[in-house]
């Protein structure tokens, strides 16, 4: 998945891997090991959702959908072309899998929510996942959203956390500090698990249902590294939204393929 993402935001001379490579470990867990899901089914009613809040990370998202098999690898390389159904943010009108058009931050957890809501009200035992970033968690738009998951019981949403402590202008404690990031959450009426974003046994512990609190959603706070896996682009501000040339691309897949 990293590797695709490198090649796709390459190739298209646009986009944004700092937070797509720090995601990537927490996506894959949910596509390939957590959610219920059917490629040939996307809209299958009993399906898990996942809502990329942080719609700017696209890339990790398409390839996780084109590598769980909603469309074809290759057509990761039409990312961002005219006429191509991989958009630079997430379009559930135009790309199988995806659950809800983001990209305006703040909006995807409400989304969310409101999905968690529809899965009480109608019966149905599928989970709802989002992923939420950093700066995204400077918008107000979140904290009503985790007001509401509370005040409505919704022990069915899991948030996720991508803490990489990084954003577009700069460090989060510069631009609008977060800490303390869990007991506000806890505070919010949230349960909270704490984990390190890459390590899969914490991942996957984090996400196993058994970790639930009845009657509350759940938050997971992922302390994560922006570009992880590619040495040149790790806590480097400036991969936010860069693209890489060919010979960077080609640098950061010797350096994933040998991982």
């Amino acid at each position: 998945m990293r590797k695709d993402i490198v090649r796709m935001i390459g190739a298209a001379k646009s986009g944004h891997p700092g937070g797509s490579l720090s995601a990537a470990d927490i996506v894959a867990a949910l596509y390939f090991k957590v959610m219920r899901h059917d490629p040939a089914n996307p809209k299958w009613p009993d399906r898990d959702r996942f809502v990329l809040s942080k719609g700017h990370a696209g890339p990790v998202l398409y390839a996780a959908l084109a590598e769980s098999g909603y469309f074809p690898v290759e057509e990761l390389m039409t990312f961002r072309k005219i006429n191509s159904r991989l958009q630079g943010h997430p379009d559930m009108n135009k790309t199988p899998g995806v659950e809800f058009s983001t990209g305006s931050l703040g909006h995807g957890l409400g989304a969310a929510v409101g999905m968690a809501i529809a899965g009480k009200l109608d019966n149905r035992d599928y989970r709802v996942f989002a992923m939420i970033g950093d700066g995204e968690s400077q918008e107000g738009a979140i904290w009503e959203a985790g007001m509401a998951a509370a005040h409505y019981k919704l022990d069915n949403l899991t948030a996720i956390l991508d803490h990489n402590g990084l954003q577009i202008d700069g460090p989060n404690v510069e631009v609008m500090g977060l800490e303390p990031v869990a007991d506000k959450w806890r505070a919010f009426g949230w349960n909270v698990i704490e984990i390190d974003g890459h390590d899969f046994g914490q991942i996957l512990g984090a996400l196993d249902p058994s970790r639930k609190d009845p009657g509350k959603p759940t938050m997971i706070i992922a302390r994560t590294t922006k570009g992880k896996g590619v040495s040149f682009m790790e806590n480097a501000v400036d991969w936010h939204g860069k693209a890489p040339g060919p010979e960077e691309v080609e640098q950061a897949i010797a350096e994933l393929g040998a991982a």
